[in-house]
Formats: C-alpha cells, structure tokens, sequence
C-alpha cells in the first residue's frame, strides 16, 4: 500500500492562505505609493516651475496617486487631532469653554486664509525644496479636514449613555480603558462617516491646497487639484471630464479599501441588545480578519493595549491632598481670570492692527459683505436640511441601501465647485443672471453632505428595539418621525448642521468668485472679498476677512446653533 504524504491540520494553519496573499497585495500596494512618491519630497523646488502641470490624462494616474496620498496623510494627523482635541474638551468643562469656541473660529477660517498666513512658514521648513510645499498643502488638506471630525467626536463623547459609563466603572476599568473600551466604541459609527466626509471635504478644497498663489508666491503641485486649475485657466473640457473620471476612481478605491471596511467594523459597536437585520460588508474586512500575516503583525500591538488597561489609577493621598488645596470654585475663578487676560490681550492687539492699517469703512464693508454671506448660508442650511434629514433617515435604516449611496454621496460631496464654473458662468452670461443669487448654491454645493451623513449615521445607529417598539404600538406617519425618527437623529443633525455651516462659509471663497478663462464673475459677499485680497497678497483685508468671519460665525454658533446643541445633549441622549 503507498502512502501520500499529508500535511497535519496544525501544520496547515501556518501556511499562507489566499488571504494572506490578498492582505500582502494590499499592504504592498500601499508601501509602494508611499515609496514611489518619498524621492521627490527632496526635490529641488524650481522643478515645479521647469515641469508644469501637463493636461495630457495619461499623467492623471500620477497625479491622482499624489493627490490620495496628501489626503491619507491629512486625514491621519486630523484623527491624531480629533482624538486629543475633542477628548480635552468633552472631558474638561474649563479646557471646552475655550477649546470649543476656538474649534468655531478655526471652522469659520477658510483655506485660503490658513494658506496665506502659513505658506512662507511650511516653504522655509524646507528651504528650496518641493517638501516645504507639501507640507503646506497637506496642512491646508488638514483644515479641510479636522473640524468636523472633531466636533463629530465630541458630540459622542457628551453623549455617551449612563449605563455605559456606569458599567466602566463598575468593571474597575482606568481612564484610558475607558476611552479605547467604551467610549471611542461609541462614538466610532459616527466618526467613520464623518471621516468619509472630511475626505470628500479635502477633495473639494483640492484645488487651492495644491494650486496656491499668494501674492508673489505662486506654485503648483502635480495633483488633481493643480490639474483641474490647469484645465480651467486653458478651458479644456475634456481635461475636466478627465479629473472628474480620476477622482472618481480614487474615491471608489477609497470607498473599497478604507471606509467600507470600517464601517462593516463599526457596526459591532453598535449601541444595541439585538444583530442587525443587515449587517454591512467587506470583501478587505474579510482579508483583514482571515489573514494570518496581519494576524500576527496586529498581536503584539494588541497585547500591549491589554497590558495598559490593566494599569491601575496611580493613588497617592499626598498628591491627592496637593491638588484639594485649591477650591473648585478658586480654580474656576483663576481660570476665567485667565481667558480674560487673554482675551483683553488679543483685543488690544487687534485694535493697535485695526487702527495703524484699516478705516473704518474698510470695516464696514467687510461687516456689510459678512452680513449678506451669513444670510445666503442660514437659507442655503435650512434648504438643505429639509431635503436631505428625511433622505438621510430612510438611507441610515436601510444598512444594503446605505452601502450603495455611500460611494455616491462620497463622490457629490467631493465634487469641487470648481468644476461647475464652466456652466455656471456660461448660464449667467447667455441668460443675463444676477451672481448674486445663481453663484449661491455652489456654496452648499460640497457642504449639504454634512448633514446627510450625520444623519445616516445617526438613523443607522437607532436601536432596534426602538424600532420594534414603535412598530408594535402602531406608530406611524407624522407620529412616527415626530416621535421616533427626528428625536433619534436630532444630535447627530445638529453636528453636521454645525460643520455644515462653518464649510459654508469656506465654501464662500470659492462660490463667490467663478472663473472660466478669462472671464470672472463676482458675487458680493466675505468669500469674493477675501479671495481678491489673496490673490493680490492684500495681507490686511485677508486678516480683516478672516476676522469677521469668525465673528460672525462664532455669534451665530454661540446664539443659535450651539443652543441647538446644548438641548440635544440634555434632551435626546440615549439615557
């Protein structure tokens, strides 16, 4: 009798499988767009003025590569942000009542505004090479980026239900177990989709972050964003056509490798006692799982997680006795001493600017053009929410229906305004419109996605139980949503009305102003006034810009939206 030779069950389970081959492809693909693009960091910066930006599509793979990797890029330091900024101040009532209203004025500031301020100091990090300009444009990608993520965390972790943060404590478990174990858990089905929505943010700023002009500093780095600039300043049609094919297909690869599979991941942290009915997938969270190679990568990160969550609070009663010297109500007092030394301090530097380099008029007309931009976004906002809040609820409670309008609603929202000059400016002008009314929506044009996918993930995230309740009892039509549905989503709606807003108001600088060749249309309003000022290198009327749309999007955050959230918070927390 012969014998085929065997291979033991154990044996086989140390072989690489199909996934490991899968999960090895991916990684490698990553390291080699990483790699591929390191050697020009170090470049001499006169190349990008000897190889300009060419408008040839068979470049357009190069570039969009390029362009993807400054998003990743930004998007991870916006998570390193989210995670460390919003945790500061959902935890600390005295760190949020000065770290949340400077998240409204860094929101209000637009990107032409954060480029012109920091361009001359990323170029000099870097003095003569191409890595001093991407780490400008991946700094203005960032800002693009970081604060709706932030305010998105934030909201979860102020709404994090009792019972959870009791069942902590009860467990022993420290600070930091709670954070990873509870409370990030909580809040991830929300971050995630807000991720996909600063992503699709950075796409729609694309266009000034890679294509800076500042005065007399002028460059343009290869990427979509520089292509599609190109296309406009020549009007090339078909180049445009071109971008908008490389974005989508950046974005449908992004969709695939990064955001599907995290929200197939999140729905484990879903705040529920029941399975969902449909639970989302991933072909890349199958590899993930069923991979040994990254099984074994992932190990040690993880049993040295495990090793921290069992650190206990560090209990010192000499230390403890040290920090009870000082009243509460002393420190409160000590630091709102604080904020107003500062605050007195800054106001007077802005006088003694205000006074040595702007009028009064000049001051007026900035606050005039605020006032008409801030009543274009109140009405393009309230437009927006009636459209898409009931969409975004049927959307979120249909998780096979949600994956298909993911990628779609990732690629409208990162659609540039940009894009549309062409047949926004051919219509004004063939049919004699006002700018003043027709530039309007390309200012809600990128930014109306907040609100859909806040509210997706708020709708997606309604226990089942809830559901199951009110179908039982007969709830339906008005009673339902008046009931059910609008309490449910009505925290997560107020975040992306919030980030909605501020991008708004970004959005201006580029709705306000349309160009297509030659010709430059011009509505009035803050974003044409502080583009102008930029592409003249007015430092003045920029910072005058910039000023008074902070003021003016802090008094409307702080009178009417942040009320908004304050009432969700107390009113309609699942608690």
């Amino acid at each position: 009798m012969q014998f085929l030779p065997t291979i033991s069950v154990k044996a086989g389970r140390y072989l690489p499988s199909r996934w490991d081959v899968l999960a090895a492809l991916i990684v490698l693909g990553f390291l080699i767009l990483f790699t591929s693009t390191s050697d020009l960091l170090v470049q001499p910066f006169s190349t990008l003025a000897a190889k300009p930006i060419s408008l040839d599509p068979s470049h357009l793979p190069e570039y969009a590569a390029r362009t993807a990797l400054r998003m990743l890029i930004a998007l991870g330091f916006s998570l390193v942000f989210t995670f460390t900024y919003a945790t500061l101040a959902a935890k600390s009532a005295r760190a949020g009542a000065l770290l949340i209203p400077l998240l409204d004025i860094l929101q209000s500031v637009p990107i032409l505004g954060f480029i012109s301020v920091t361009v001359v100091f990323f170029l000099s990090l870097a003095p003569g090479r191409i890595l001093g300009a991407e780490l400008a444009a991946v700094f203005a990608i960032f800002t693009s980026q970081a604060w709706n993520m932030a305010f998105s965390f934030y909201q979860s972790l102020r709404t994090v239900p009792a019972e959870l943060t009791e069942a902590g404590q009860l467990f022993g478990l420290n600070a930091w177990a709670r954070f990873w174990r509870i409370e990030a858990p909580f809040a991830m089905p929300q971050l995630i989709w807000n991720m996909m929505m600063s992503m699709s943010g950075g796409w729609f700023f694309v266009v000034a972050a890679e294509a800076v002009t500042v005065g007399h500093t002028t460059f343009a780095l290869p990427g979509v964003g520089s292509y599609i600039a190109a296309a406009i300043a020549e009007r090339n049609l078909s180049a445009i056509y071109w971008a908008i094919g490389a974005m989508l297909v950046v974005i449908l690869i992004y969709d695939q490798l990064l955001f599907r599979p995290l929200v197939a991941w999140a729905d484990r942290f879903r705040f529920d006692q029941q399975q969902s009915e449909d639970p989302p997938q991933s072909w890349v969270l199958t590899v993930v799982r069923r991979s040994q190679l990254l099984t074994a990568l992932v190990t040690p990160f993880a049993a040295l997680m495990q090793k921290t969550y069992r650190l206990a609070p560090p209990r010192a009663p000499g230390r403890l006795k040290a920090v009870q010297v000082i009243s509460p109500r002393a420190a409160d007092f000590l630091w709102n001493g604080l904020l107003v030394v500062v605050t007195v301090a800054a106001l007077w530097r802005i006088g003694v600017f205000a006074e040595k380099n702007l009028s009064l008029g000049e001051i007026a007309q900035a606050g005039a053009l605020g006032f008409i931009t801030a009543l274009r976004v109140l009405i393009l906002i309230a437009l927006a929410s009636v459209i898409w809040v009931p969409i975004g609820i049927y959307v979120g409670l249909r998780p096979g229906l949600a994956q298909i309008v993911q990628p779609i609603a990732q690629f409208l929202a990162a659609f540039p305004a940009n894009l549309l000059f062409p047949l926004a400016v051919s219509l004004i002008v063939t049919f004699e419109l006002n700018p003043d009314i027709w530039l309007s929506p390309l200012m809600v044009l990128g930014t109306q996605w907040y609100i859909l996918f806040n509210v997706i993930a708020g709708a997606s995230t309604l226990p089942l139980e809830l559901r199951d309740v009110s179908t039982n009892l007969g709830i339906a039509g008005w009673l339902w949503w008046k009931k059910v549905a609008l309490p449910g989503v009505f925290p997560f709606y107020v975040t992306g009305a919030i980030t909605a807003s501020g991008g708004s108001w970004n959005a201006a600088i580029v709705a306000e102003v349309a160009s297509w060749g030659s010709r430059t249309l011009h509505a009035h309003g803050l974003g044409a006034y502080i583009a102008d000022a930029t592409v003249s290198g007015n430092f003045h009327r920029i910072v005058l810009g910039i000023a008074v749309m902070s003021v003016y999007v802090t008094l409307i955050n702080r009178l009417f939206w942040r009320r908004l959230y304050w009432y969700a918070e107390r009113r309609f927390r699942l608690a």
